[in-house]
């Protein structure tokens, strides 16, 4: 017996069934990263990533999980000459807010491609794959410097914007979480409340990026989770949790705790590396919790490290402990 095979083995004899992937084979989409996927009412998952080349915005749509593998992409938007840069867009979410759909996404410009902001695209078909998509353009938060990674909180009859913003213009800035309060879906009102900084030891693995980005939102008995990615795109990047109470003031910064971490990083074992950028869903009848998120299934990485194609989108479910607080468990083996 092969040690990598042998490996393979511990790593799954080690992760309880109900961390693993639920019928999902791993890696359910190839080559696309910061993964996106919405359970709507309509009975439909719908599916967004970035894609290798940044220049276009993809949704696919099916019953399953699984049929996300199969299911043909539609190409609902294109960089467009004089708005974003080509090859600059990164990190689409999708969302249905008052009878309309909207995409959130990051770009750049021709002449700063990777110095992006936060855009948004609004469809009023009740079908996000029908209908025409119209750019609402940027996003204000008050600083014009590096912004992406825009989610959504719903929070006692109101909205709010979640994103990752640099201090500065200075690539050595941090990037930090941000909220604000949305008085429209492309527009936020106050001030925003930076709610988090890299400032543990696992979150300065790489001092060069002191960074944290990707939120994505948990809300269970009372309680608001927040998960978000820190360090470098490789194979130090992991995922972190903020946790604050459904009551409590979101704008608040003394509302939001960060919890012992990582909660989810790389298992060489399993051949996972740089797990992150996730996003939420659930099974159709929600007794099932499914964390989504990219790796790659090799640690070295070239630069730029940020363009290497191989991110895979992957789905495994995840429990929660005695507290009531996520367990992500590790990144499960490719075909697990």
């Amino acid at each position: 017996m092969g040690s990598r095979f042998l490996a393979l083995l511990l790593v799954a004899a080690a992760v309880p069934a109900s961390l693993g992937g639920e019928g999902l084979d791993n890696p359910l989409v190839p080559r696309r990263a910061d993964p996106y996927i919405l359970l709507h009412t309509d009975g439909y998952y719908y599916f967004c990533a970035s894609v290798p080349e940044y220049d276009r915005i993809e949704i696919r749509r099916a019953r399953e999980i699984e049929g996300l593998r199969r299911a043909e992409p539609l190409v609902v938007w294109r960089a467009r000459r004089g708005l974003v840069a080509e090859r600059s867009i990164w990190a689409p979410e999708l969302h249905r807010i008052d009878g309309a759909w909207y995409l959130y996404y990051a770009s750049g410009t021709s002449r700063k491609p990777f110095d992006v902001r936060i855009r948004v695209l609004r469809n009023p078909s009740p079908d996000p794959l029908a209908g025409r998509w119209a750019d609402l353009g940027k996003i204000d938060t008050g600083r014009d410097t590096m912004s992406l990674d825009a989610t959504l909180l719903e929070l006692r009859g109101r909205r709010y914007l979640l994103w990752a913003q640099r201090l500065s213009a200075s690539e050595s800035s941090s990037m930090d979480l941000y909220i604000a309060p949305l008085r429209a879906p492309d527009r936020i009102e106050g001030r925003p409340s930076m709610i988090a900084r890299a400032d543990r030891p696992w979150e300065l693995r790489d001092p060069a990026n002191l960074k944290i980005q990707g939120p994505a939102v948990l809300k269970r008995q009372g309680r608001i989770f927040v998960a978000y990615s820190t360090n470098a795109s490789d194979a130090r990047y992991c995922v972190g949790l903020l946790e604050a109470d459904e009551d409590s003031d979101p704008l608040d910064p003394a509302s939001w705790r960060k919890l012992p971490g990582p909660a989810f990083q790389s298992a060489p074992a399993a051949r996972q590396f740089g797990p992150g950028h996730n996003s939420f869903t659930t099974s159709p009848d929600g007794r099932i919790d499914y964390l989504v998120y990219h790796a790659r299934s090799y640690e070295r990485v070239e630069d730029p490290v940020i363009l290497d194609p191989n991110r895979a989108t992957r789905v495994q479910a995840f429990t929660w402990d005695a507290e009531g607080r996520p367990v992500f468990g590790s990144p499960v083996p490719d075909g697990y």
